[in-house]
């Protein structure tokens, strides 16, 4: 046993100092505290543009039509035209205040393929633009195609490796691989408009889509408005990203899928009641595991934290239109195990969709099992539309309302200072004074801690315990043939069981109380850790 708590130690402290570096711990829900009368308490403040549509740009100066293949520097006024691959090897850097218009007739794209990198760090003050060359009066969204990372970061599509959407397969549309840490370069203080055009029928791209795009990268301060498709969508990968707007887009705001693990706080979400997917329904998030629901690894268990978003209803006085295609808040499918912290929620027709059975979910070990949704407010939702699953009262009950999620809370309590104006106007999305949210965010250590760094382990990357919830036997199949170490660990850190194995084991669990619990395997400096629950 001492070895083996030796190495829990360890990771809980590389974890602690890995979240550390992340997480800002915060007293209030939502992406904004209360203002102090000063932009300083609003990072949407000297670089985010609300009203795109009516923005003058200026003529383009520069015409980019062909691949960058060596380093390449940016600035000015562009025009771009045609798919532009960034190609491996290569380094982008676009300068502050730069603005790069996308060509409707040629597909106007911008590719960053694996091993190249995007250098974009602008500022408050010289934001990088990424918009429609359509002139005031005629953007739309799907004006020109997106901004395209793709990285060496790990999926769980078969083989680890593949093509990103929406673009005719080559070599360039490759994304994934085995560094975790990879780094396409930084995005910072960047605005992404009008784009999502489809490429191919019904095959759009999205405002900006990541493929495997590792840890490594920076991404901060991004803007995306009026995207044809998803405003963000993360296939795969462990990028990290704070402060986003996802701004009056088609179809989904945050769309997780193909086991996406990386984390994101800070983020703000408004949507239009004339903009809906009318091929599909559309979400504020929406997260699968992968496109048939499997177990596949890594898993998708993103975790976001300090998210405000507000749906087409605004504050409950819009009426939709006729033939509208919105959904939910949170759509929650395919064996996904996102994590959704700290966040306020309104505007939406439905709430929290988990579907399927919740037992998906705890089998498949979403942060601290329970607490995937944990201390959000849901206000002004129609009773009964808060969470939705195939057993509702069940999972109201142990998995929504225990975590001290709320739906009672009301648009008044929350106080926000200007949220609701006009669509085209700045909103202001921090609290008042008398906000009742302005504390109240929670940060369990077991999820912004040691979750990730349990995540990352995958030496036994297929080994799986079943039945799951057990009602009295358990068994550990490694799915190799290795010895290892276990040992059968509360939630608490209390052991009860410790044990050799090699390949599968069953056990007789019947002397444990109903509860979640850790089956924690060991061998030589590696660790990994199984969650199952007991209930009999």
């Amino acid at each position: 046993m001492k070895k083996i708590y030796t190495s829990l130690f360890a990771m809980a402290v590389f974890a602690t100092a890995s979240a550390q570096g992340f997480w800002e711990q915060t007293a209030y829900k939502g992406a904004f505290p209360v203002t102090d009368g000063t932009a300083a308490t609003d990072w949407t403040s000297g670089w985010a543009n609300f009203d795109p549509e009516n923005t003058n740009y200026g003529a383009t100066t520069t015409t980019v039509s062909t691949d960058i293949t060596t380093n390449t520097t940016w600035s000015g006024i562009i025009k771009l035209q045609n798919k532009i691959y960034v190609k491996q090897g290569a380094t982008l850097t676009i300068q502050p205040g730069t603005i790069i218009r996308g060509d409707k007739t040629s597909q106007g794209s911008l590719i960053v393929t694996r091993g190249s990198k995007i250098m974009a760090e602008g500022t408050q003050s010289q934001p990088i633009v990424f918009t429609s060359n359509e002139q005031v009066g005629n953007r739309a969204e799907g004006d020109w195609g997106g901004l395209v990372l793709l990285g060496n970061a790990r999926n769980n599509q078969p083989g680890g490796v593949a093509n990103i959407e929406g673009i005719v397969a080559t070599n360039d549309t490759q994304f994934g691989g085995n560094d975790d840490t990879d780094n396409s370069g930084v995005l910072k203080y960047v605005r992404i408009e009008f784009a999502g055009i489809a490429l191919q029928p019904n095959k759009e791209i999205n405002g900006l889509t990541f493929g495997s795009v590792g840890s490594g990268t920076t991404v901060d301060y991004v803007q995306v408005s009026f995207s044809g498709d998803d405003s963000y969508e993360w296939f795969g990968g462990t990028v990290d990203c704070k402060h986003l707007i996802a701004y009056r887009g088609l179809d989904d705001d945050f769309d997780t899928d193909f086991g996406y693990s990386g984390r994101v706080q800070f983020g703000l979400i408004i949507r239009d009641k004339d903009l809906s997917d009318a091929a599909g329904d559309s979400n504020s998030f929406e997260s699968d595991n992968d496109a048939n629901g499997s177990s596949a690894l890594p898993r998708t268990r993103a975790i976001f934290s300090n998210i405000t978003t507000v749906g087409p209803k605004g504050d409950g006085s819009i009426a939709l239109p006729v033939g509208e295609k919105f959904e939910k808040a949170f759509r929650i499918r395919r064996n996904s195990s996102i994590s959704v912290y700290n966040s306020l929620i309104t505007g939406w027709e439905k709430g929290l969709s988990l579907e399927g059975n919740e037992d998906n979910y705890l089998a498949a070990g979403a942060d601290s099992t329970t607490k995937f949704a944990h201390s959000n407010v849901f206000a002004n939702f129609t009773s009964g539309t808060v969470a939705i699953t195939a057993s509702a009262n069940s999972f109201y009950n142990t998995m929504f309302g225990a975590q001290m999620n709320d739906s009672t809370t009301t648009i008044a309590q929350i106080g926000w200072v200007n949220l609701f104006p006009a669509l085209g106007t700045t909103p202001d999305a921090r609290l008042s004074a008398n906000s009742t949210v302005k504390t109240g965010a929670s940060f369990p250590a077991d999820v912004f801690t040691d979750f990730l760094a349990v995540n990352e382990v995958e030496m036994f990357n297929r080994a799986v315990v079943y039945p799951n919830p057990s009602n009295g036997n358990l068994t550990i199949d490694l799915n190799e043939n290795t010895t290892v170490r276990v040992s059968i660990v509360n939630m608490q850190g209390q052991a009860f069981d410790q044990f050799e194995m090699n390949g599968i084991q069953t056990l007789d669990v019947n002397h444990l109380a109903n509860g979640m619990y850790q089956a924690i395997i060991e061998k030589d400096n590696t660790v990994k850790t199984l969650r199952f629950i007991v209930q009999k």
